[in-house]
């Protein structure tokens, strides 16, 4: 129990740069709760190394639970709203270069579907499109195919 209080410091902000290092590494900075706990572990043990607050087990619960609370009161919603700015990008994939002509019209109302790779995918365009016509993929969803017509290359 001595060497606990001895070195009461050095473990607090141990403890707390594991719990940052599981936060972050292992639960990818999900839950803040180990966050905010990692903070308030390493800023007491600093705060003990320097001489701000005698290292006794009591002032290490009572100023880890208030700096926790704080951290949390304080971090919770620009942490957030930095979790919450999510970046959607489109990625390239095959699907954007294959081209093919169209056995039908193509229009709002239309059924038209197109296989490829072992699916029947829907065809749909945001402009009306002649039968005849060459197409290229501009566009996947979910069983969807959004195709353009393709400008001819003389």
């Amino acid at each position: 129990m001595t060497l606990l209080v001895e070195h009461l410091s050095q473990i607090l902000i141990v403890l707390g740069l594991l719990a940052l290092i599981v936060e972050v590494a292992v639960l990818g900075f999900a839950t803040f709760v180990l966050f905010f706990l990692g903070l308030s572990l390493v800023l007491s043990g600093l705060m003990m190394t320097v001489g701000l607050l005698d290292a006794t087990l009591m002032n290490a619960l009572w100023v880890n639970a208030v700096l926790t609370a704080a951290l949390a009161g304080l971090l919770w919603q620009p942490l957030k709203r930095m979790q919450a700015k999510a970046q959607s990008t489109e990625v390239n994939s095959d699907f954007a270069d294959i081209t093919f002509t169209l056995s039908e019209d193509l229009n709002e109302q239309s059924q038209l579907t197109h296989a490829y790779s072992g699916i029947t995918w829907q065809l749909k365009s945001e402009t009306p499109i002649a039968k005849g016509t060459t197409v290229k993929v501009v566009k996947k969803s979910v069983g969807v195919l959004w195709v353009a017509a393709q400008e001819r290359q003389d």
